[in-house]
Parts: C-alpha cells; sequence; structure tokens
C-alpha cells in the first residue's frame, strides 16, 4: 500500500496493546504516535496534527476507576478537531460508551475482550475513507478566492457520483479549477437521471453509494457504483474510480472489466495524482484541445448557443451585435470542425 501522509496516536498503557495497534495502523501506511498517558497524548496532539487516534479509557493499570481516556477525547476534539477517535477500553459501562459517542465525539468504542482485527481494520478503512481533513472546503476555500487570477481551460461537463458530502464537495473544487463544469449527485438514481439528460466528457464514479457500515462484527458495502459503472462504459464516457475500496484483485478486475481511465483509493488520495489523471484524459480527447483554442468570448459565446439561446439572445447578453454572434460562430464552428448549432452544441457539453 502506498505511504499515508497521515499520522496516528495510541495512547494505551498496555505494551502487548500498543504493539497490536501499531501493527495494523503501520499496514495502512500511517505513522504512529506513542503515548502511554494523557499527559504525552496531550504533547503529542499540541506538536502534531493527526487523522485518528486510538484511545484507551484506562490509563492506569491498576485502577478501574481511572477515566483519563476521556480527558484525552476532549483535548483531541479542543486540539486537533479534524481527528477522528477510536475509544478502546476493557471496562466500559454502556453508560460511559454513549458518553464517549455523544458528549465527547468519539467515531466509536470498542471493547477489548471481544476485539477483533478485522473489524478493527474496518472501521481504520472506513475512517481514511472519509473525506481528508486537509482537504476540506475550508482549506480549499483560498483556491476560490484566487481563481479569477488563474486562467482555466475550458472544459466539458463531469459527473460526480458520491454519496459523500465533503467527497462532492473536494472533487467538485478540483474539477471546477481544471475548468469543467461538475454536476455533482449522490446516489444512483440521481446519476442515471443526469445521464439520460445530458452528455458528459468525463464521469468520477464512487464505488459504495451508501458507505461501509458495521453489521455485528462484520462490514458491508452496497456498491451501486458497478451498475453505473457498466452504464457509463457502454456510452464510452472516460471514467475515474475514488473510493474505499482497496482490494487490488478487485481494482484489477475493475480495470479489465470496465476499462476505466484511473483508479484512486480514498486512503492515499493526492490532489496532485487526481489532477494528473484528469489531464491525461483531457490531452487523450480531441474535443478538449479544440475547446481549449477558442477564445473567452468565443467559449461565452458557445456557452450560450448551448443552452439554447438564440443569436438575438446571445447578443443581448454579451452586449453585442448579431453580426458579432455570428463572427463567433463561424470562428466556433471551425474550430470545432462541425458545421451546425447542435454539433456545436454536443461539443460543448459532452467533450464529443
Amino acid at each position: 500500500m502506498t505511504p499515508s501522509p497521515f499520522r496516528a496516536l495510541i495512547v494505551e498503557d498496555d505494551r502487548s496493546w500498543r504493539q497490536i495497534l501499531s501493527e495494523i495502523l503501520s499496514d495502512f501506511g500511517l505513522v504512529v504516535d506513542l503515548a502511554e498517558n494523557a499527559e504525552e497524548a496531550f504533547a503529542m496532539l499540541k506538536a502534531q496534527p493527526h487523522r485518528l487516534a486510538v484511545v484507551d479509557l484506562s490509563l492506569s493499570p491498576n485502577d478501574h476507576n481511572n477515566y483519563d481516556g476521556l480527558r484525552v477525547l476532549d483535548a483531541v476534539r479542543k486540539l486537533d478537531p479534524n481527528c477522528q477517535t477510536i475509544l478502546l477500553t476493557g471496562f466500559a459501562t454502556v453508560e460511559l460508551a454513549v458518553t464517549a459517542l455523544t458528549d465527547y465525539g468519539a467515531f466509536t468504542f470498542l471493547r477489548k475482550e471481544s476485539f477483533h482485527r478485522s473489524q478493527f481494520r474496518d472501521i481504520i478503512n472506513r475512517i481514511l475513507a472519509a473525506a481528508p481533513p486537509q482537504l476540506t472546503a475550508a482549506t480549499i476555500s483560498p483556491l476560490k478566492a484566487s481563481k479569477a487570477l488563474q486562467p482555466k481551460p475550458s472544459g466539458g461537463k463531469v459527473l460526480i457520483v458520491e454519496d459523500d458530502a465533503g467527497w462532492r464537495n473536494i472533487l467538485e473544487e478540483l474539477l471546477s479549477d481544471l475548468g469543467f463544469q461538475a454536476r455533482a449527485c449522490a446516489s444512483f438514481g440521481d446519476a442515471i437521471g443526469h445521464l439520460r439528460r445530458e452528455k458528459f466528457a468525463l464521469a468520477v464514479i464512487d464505488l459504495s453509494l451508501k458507505g461501509i457500515y458495521a453489521v455485528g462484527d462484520e462490514a458491508r458495502q452496497d456498491l451501486d457504483g458497478y451498475q453505473l459503472l457498466a452504464r457509463i462504459h457502454a456510452d464510452g464516457v472516460p471514467m475515474i474510480v475514488v473510493s474505499g475500496v482497496a482490494d487490488p484483485e478487485e481494482i484489477q478486475k475493475i480495470y479489465s472489466e470496465y476499462s476505466i481511465s484511473a483508479y484512486i483509493e480514498k486512503q492515499t488520495f493526492d490532489r496532485a495524482v487526481f489532477r494528473r489523471a484528469v489531464e491525461e484524459i483531457r490531452s487523450a480527447n480531441p474535443t478538449f484541445n479544440k475547446l481549449n483554442s477558442l477564445t473567452d468570448r468565443e467559449r461565452e459565446t458557445l456557452d450560450l448557443l448551448a443552452q439554447g439561446y438564440t443569436n438575438k439572445e446571445i447578443a443581448e447578453r454579451l452586449v453585442v451585435t448579431t453580426n458579432t454572434v455570428k463572427r463567433h460562430l463561424k470562428a466556433i464552428y471551425a474550430k470545432l470542425g462541425v458545421h451546425t448549432r447542435s454539433a456545436a452544441t454536443a461539443k460543448a457539453t459532452g467533450g464529443g
């Protein structure tokens, strides 16, 4: 697995448990910090941001009434709010578990006496597959402020199918910055509706559209994304999969059966890798290059044409004469290699 830039914190006074947890988290490519007590945990939380923390409730081996783990959960919430916490305990009552989840914002709690490595791995996978904290809207917003200063190439429409709001926001921001018109939706049904109404130059799909959730000691996935892959593949639209499904055999199967252009795991998501994958698809599609050859005014004219406006209406919106609109359309047709309004619209909305 590709090393992750994220850190994990283990707060546990038992050496054997520190070793078990550290081995599992390291397998995910996480950099692991170890703390034996609350004071050490506080210092580490102040020193480095963490993606997740596994915290033992009792941090005193001889005192079953020690609840220093709750102090650590409270410190995580205040010092490192993007960090997800897992409470691990051998002494938790139902009341304490509810308190950890509701009052201290823990992601979940696990009992040591019924600890299963597979269940723990599933939970870590769910946390890492959530929107990475450094890519949330708050950190992407500076890009919005500088957008007007950056040259933006013209692109077609991109369908984003992702049930996690944080990931939808991330993908929409990145694609918009690359010059695409993003259509984001959260479900299979919504995606099918968009596919029937519009043509797309690219689709970015999550396989698990209902998330991963625990069922007893197992995890189950609803992979409506596979049905979308088949539908979009039949339409000949390039696809990028951004998903938490990380099984190598499954990934190879998806590449071979659906001819996707790229598969990017959420656990190790990198914005530069995603942009590069999109740019490779763009450069391989001649229509993108033709669209990029349009001037800003020609692109504005084409966008209005694609929305169904007449020459007169386009002229009114752009505050130009109808003869100027006709000249723009003549240049657009020549650059796109088309001869009709409908053909130009198809190029604009679906990348050809």
